[in-house]
């Protein structure tokens, strides 16, 4: 038996109708609840941990002792977002994901939760966050419970079965395409943001356009609909430039007394 140790408790967020599926190579056997565990017919179990979440991530799906973002990033993207500096980007997602209560959501790449956890509370969809990172699905979990979160590689597999989602989106975070599109149903739709070049130009510089290269790698497996961009400027003291550079890993430089956030949303629908 492989078991992912953690705290565990009797779950609430994993008697849900989504069907996930055991990373443990050449199995991919749905996982059902068994006690305060996901386990499949093959006797792997993942343990639910005292936040809520369950971590799938094999040793096989780990390129480093501790993949994605580290915890000092997480609680600094974490700290910009209770902030409130990213609210128009969250109300232009929420926009242009047209999610509804009848809705089963994926985002892959969740990060800290931010982006479903909030929409999710909108719009009282069945929501799924997927991250790499340990230390930021740990933070999803215990800000947002009424969504389901999972620690997995979503670089290798999807751990879902095919046609599991009507939505599922992905904020500047790693893409998959023809894991998107087998996890995705027939009639779905994906929404993909990518950091527009203008990003928080002040302490990066300008960035390359990446609405155009997006597009082109989603373009054999979905057909674009719209594509659009969304841009803010805000006031910023010391802290939150701080916090600004920790989590694009940039820990110095000048304090600019305004920052740019800007995204670039595609919407696709499946081929």
């Amino acid at each position: 038996m492989i078991v992912v140790r953690g705290e565990s408790v009797p779950p609430r967020t994993y008697t849900r109708m989504i069907e996930r599926l055991c990373t443990v190579r050449a199995c991919g056997a749905p996982l059902s609840l068994d006690g305060s565990r996901l386990s499949c017919v093959r006797n792997h179990s993942f343990d639910v941990a005292r936040s809520g979440y369950v971590n799938l991530l094999g040793p096989q799906d780990r390129r480093s002792r501790d993949p994605g973002d580290s915890a000092a990033a997480v609680a600094a993207r974490k700290r910009i977002h209770d902030s409130g500096m990213a609210a128009p980007l969250l109300a232009a997602v929420a926009h242009d994901l047209q999610a509804a209560a009848s809705d089963c959501v994926l985002d892959v790449g969740c990060g800290d939760g931010y982006f479903l956890g909030e929409i999710q509370r909108q719009f009282r969809f069945e929501g799924e966050g997927l991250d790499i990172s340990t230390p930021a699905v740990e933070v999803a979990a215990r800000s947002y419970p009424q969504c389901s979160w999972i620690v997995a590689n979503a670089d290798r597999f999807l751990p879902y079965a095919d046609a599991s989602f009507s939505r599922l989106m992905s904020i500047t975070a790693r893409m998959n395409p023809s894991e998107f599109r087998r996890v995705l149903r027939h009639n779905g739709r994906l929404l993909v943001a990518v950091p527009g070049p203008d990003d928080l130009i002040e302490l990066r510089g300008e960035g390359k356009p990446r609405g155009d290269r997006t597009r082109e790698e989603f373009a054999s497996l979905f057909t674009l609909l719209e594509q659009r961009a969304v841009r803010t400027s805000v006031a910023v003291d010391e802290q939150q430039v701080a916090d600004l550079r920790l989590s694009i890993y940039r820990p110095r430089g000048a304090t600019p007394p305004r920052v740019t956030l800007s995204l670039d949303l595609l919407t696709f629908a499946p081929n």
